[in-house]
């Protein structure tokens, strides 16, 4: 079931001579998850504004071409409207932070809808229990770490029920552990709730294995979009810089070791040339 289409999409910011999105066309299926990479600059975060109404309604420009996400044109929709079913998590949390603890924070946008406080109440936690920010909840936004700001910031968005959840490079302010913990936070997200997922991430070999399709974006462009395995193996993947373990996997079969298809992870890699060295688990 496809929601959310992209048809012929092209937008230029005012006040720029060059578009940011040129001629995008693209069709993303209910429960996917979607690693989305490219060059700074390339368009990932304009793609991402369009999904949840920001473009066209908060940054100026010019429109061309339709986006639909459930079935709502963009353009016609008011963003609070868009807000029910699109999450966005943005780079920076303290921009989304702003309350004086956790659980009012999660409660804001709920509050916002109008919801019951029975109903609020219970959401928030539900959301608190999943995401176990059970000792935090008390706390300030401002007194917590990169990594718990951004498991708050994912929990009022969560709380929200969206059905599509957009994460415009979410770890690029966290340490490796805590990156790691949040992207595995967002896997869950999508197998246990069967959310979408759209993120826009550089760190690609934390996610190349758990993601289901991965898209490359240059100058406005989509220039490759398909399972990871295709992808890391396409010419264009140089533009953002081949991932090691790939790397490793081409110098081997190159030296004439067939070590299987290509892995995805370090985890990956070890496996399968222990298996083509006769080593077995």
């Amino acid at each position: 079931m496809t929601i959310i289409e992209f048809k012929s999409v092209t937008f230029t910011y005012r006040g720029n001579d060059e578009p940011s999105l040129l001629n995008v066309n693209i069709e993303i299926e209910k429960g996917e998850f979607i690693l989305l990479t490219g060059p700074s600059g390339c368009g990932k975060s304009t793609f991402c504004r369009l999904l949840n109404g920001l473009i066209p309604h908060f940054y100026g420009g010019e429109l061309k071409g339709e986006v639909t996400v459930l079935g709502m044109n963009v353009k016609n929709t008011p963003t609070y409207e868009l807000a029910r079913h699109v999450g966005m998590v943005f780079q920076d949390p303290e921009n989304q932070l702003f309350l004086s603890s956790v659980e009012k924070e999660i409660a804001f946008g709920l509050e916002n809808l109008g919801l019951p406080r029975e109903e609020i109440k219970n959401r928030v936690n539900q959301v608190i229990k999943y995401l176990g920010l059970e000792n935090i909840r008390e706390k300030a936004p401002y007194e917590l770490s990169g990594g718990q700001q951004q498991k708050v910031a994912i929990a009022s968005v969560l709380a929200m029920q969206p059905e599509v959840l957009v994460l415009d490079e979410p770890t690029a302010n966290l340490d490796p552990y805590s990156s790691l913990e949040l992207l595995n936070i967002i896997t869950r997200l999508n197998k246990e709730l069967k959310i979408t997922i759209i993120l826009v991430e550089h760190r690609l070999e934390m996610l190349l294995d758990k993601v289901s399709r991965l898209i490359l974006m240059d100058k406005g462009k989509i220039v490759v979009d398909g399972p990871p395995r295709d992808v890391v193996l396409s010419p264009e993947m140089k533009i953002v810089g081949v991932p090691k373990v790939i790397e490793v996997y081409n110098r081997l079969k190159k030296a004439g070791y067939e070590i299987g298809q290509p892995p995805l992870s370090p985890e990956d890699l070890v496996k399968a040339v222990r298996k083509a060295a006769g080593f077995h688990d």
